[in-house]
């Protein structure tokens, strides 16, 4: 009887043993999982504090910290101060810079966005289609680190004549820029496999110049452009445009532009005021109604905005005709009634409009000189840059016949330092 006494105590203390061994490696669990828990929710938090426009902000501090590329240079009244920087100075860059540019060195073009978009890929889908697909691309969660890339737009009639002078202009500076053509449908020519510009053609169909079907045209670029989410400054610019200044300059003048650049004004007469339909009321008023050239520069927010619109988009296509031309009035009056403290109110696109009627001046092999060129690069005229005022108020120039490449091969380079 005392030994079974004794067995049942042996049991009982072993139980408690046990007891007290199960509690401790059960604590010892608990407090992994709720350190586990704690540090996951702790990173979660702190990844969600980086949003992906910090990221650009981080990246545009850097940038303009660096002396080649500052906004300074164009923050004078004397153009003489105005430094323009090497294509080669885009491979000396801030130590944080090389970080976000590896693999761009060796003139190749890498792929720095997964939601990148082929061209090809888009060649025969419909208008709605394409900005739908863009706007579903907008609304993703891209917040992957990126450099940031200006997308260079040609609407062209067929061929692009300047071609060649575009090439030395884009040499060196892979990765920083996009390029998209869009033609007429019965064009078919190509560009060679070692051009900027190869595979970079779009079309949808026949556009005639002056009327709804360049907005629709206009639309179709930025949708394309928008596909890649690197892309945040879309410039549009015809066949007939050159650069004035080299690709650096032009890339930091419109990266550190705090507004966008939509020319866009009140015009009496009969090409201006005149053009209005009073059946646009009261969704757009006659004091509402803006004209400017359809050679723009936007940021991404005003690139979606644009392609999202429909409400406005109507009253042009049922309204802006026959002889309203839609292409110089749509952008104006839709920046103007819903982003006019964002707009500079100004066109990149220097012009001619001197020797009078309805088409500025257009030029050719005998007119391109040292002389011209220097003027349209160091204007007479002041405008505002970041609320500032500078001389240098233009950074493409238009209209230049394909006679003019020949010179413009041999002078260009050598006054916008190529």
């Amino acid at each position: 009887m005392k030994n079974q006494g004794n067995h049942l105590q042996l049991i009982n203390s072993s139980l408690k043993l046990h007891s007290q061994m199960y509690l401790h490696t059960f604590v010892i669990y608990l407090f992994i999982f709720a350190s586990g828990l704690f540090i996951g929710i702790t990173l979660n938090f702190s990844i969600r504090d980086i949003p992906f426009h910090s990221q650009i902000s981080q990246f545009s501090l850097v940038f303009s910290s660096s002396p080649t590329f500052g906004p300074s240079h164009f923050t004078t009244n004397n153009t003489k101060n105005v430094t323009e920087a090497s294509p080669k100075d885009c491979t000396k860059l801030p130590k944080t810079m090389h970080i976000l540019t590896h693999g761009m060195r060796n003139n190749t073009r890498i792929a720095l966005n997964p939601s990148s978009n082929r061209i090809e890929d888009m060649y025969n889908i419909s208008d709605n289609a394409l900005i739908s697909r863009a706007l579903r691309v907008n609304r993703g969660n891209y917040q992957h680190q990126i450099i940031p890339k200006v997308a260079f737009m040609f609407l062209t009639r067929g061929n692009l004549h300047l071609a060649p002078l575009w090439e030395m202009f884009f040499k060196g500076n892979e990765g920083f820029y996009s390029v998209y053509v869009h033609t007429q449908p019965s064009f078919n020519g190509t560009f060679a496999e070692n051009s900027v510009f190869h595979g970079r053609k779009i079309t949808s169909k026949e556009v005639e110049w002056g009327k709804f079907s360049m907005i629709e045209a206009e639309k179709r670029l930025l949708a394309n452009a928008l596909l890649d989410t690197s892309n945040q400054r879309f410039v549009l610019l015809s066949e007939s445009c050159i650069p004035l200044f080299n690709f650096s300059t032009i890339y930091s003048y419109l990266m550190n532009s705090k507004q966008t650049f939509v020319e866009a004004y009140d015009l009496l007469g009969p090409v201006g005021r005149g053009r209005y339909n009073r059946h646009m009321k009261p969704l757009i008023k006659l004091e509402q109604w803006k004209k400017g050239s359809q050679w723009f520069q936007m940021d991404r927010e005003l690139a979606v905005a644009v392609i999202s619109d429909r409400r406005y988009m109507t009253l042009f296509r049922r309204f802006c005709k026959p002889s309203c031309y839609s292409d110089e009035h749509y952008i104006p009056t839709f920046v103007s009634m819903k982003y006019l403290e964002r707009n500079s109110n100004r066109t990149l696109t220097w012009v001619d409009w001197t020797k009078g009627g309805p088409h500025p001046t257009r030029f050719g092999r005998s007119d391109v000189s040292v002389e011209l060129l220097k003027g349209m690069r160091n204007g007479k005229k002041l405008c505002t840059y970041n609320g500032k005022k500078t001389s240098v108020c233009f950074l493409f120039a238009r209209k230049f016949l394909p006679t003019a490449l020949d010179r413009l091969l041999r002078i260009a380079p050598k006054i916008m330092n190529f």
